[in-house]
């Protein structure tokens, strides 16, 4: 009676760890929460640059990419589950160097490239925006 009853435990107990793998690699799981469009505002603090952008930046997959209609700038970067963010923006011979942290809608950081650096802040877009 104890070698069924322990049968049923561990059987049970294999059943609810390999239930927990299947869910845990389901693609409900597996899109990361920041997945989107986002606007992100770019203003110099220290540097002969000017004063301020604004992009809309697309995360697909937990990786940023140029969601606007100019294609002379290039984005890339990274987000990982926890919300940090490292990006590279370039235009031509010219680029800077991000990195932050998203937080549900919002997120916010500092950048620098050549002489200039300054912060930037950023919103989710819903689609109707």
């Amino acid at each position: 009676m104890k070698t069924f009853k322990s049968s049923i435990i561990s059987g049970a107990l294999f059943t609810i760890v390999a239930a927990s793998a299947t869910v845990a690699t389901t693609s409900t799981y597996a899109v990361p929460a920041y997945d989107g469009l986002w606007s992100v505002s770019i203003v110099t603090e220290k540097g002969d640059c000017d004063r301020g952008y604004r992009y809309p930046i697309r995360i697909q997959n937990g990786a940023l990419a140029n969601a606007g209609s100019v294609t002379a700038i290039t984005i890339n970067g990274r987000v990982q589950p926890t919300g940090a963010i490292t990006v590279v923006v370039s235009s031509g011979s010219k680029s800077a160097t991000g990195s932050g942290r998203l937080s549900g809608d919002l997120g916010e950081g500092r950048w620098s490239g050549g002489e200039c650096s300054g912060t930037w802040t950023a919103e989710r877009r819903t689609s109707n925006d």
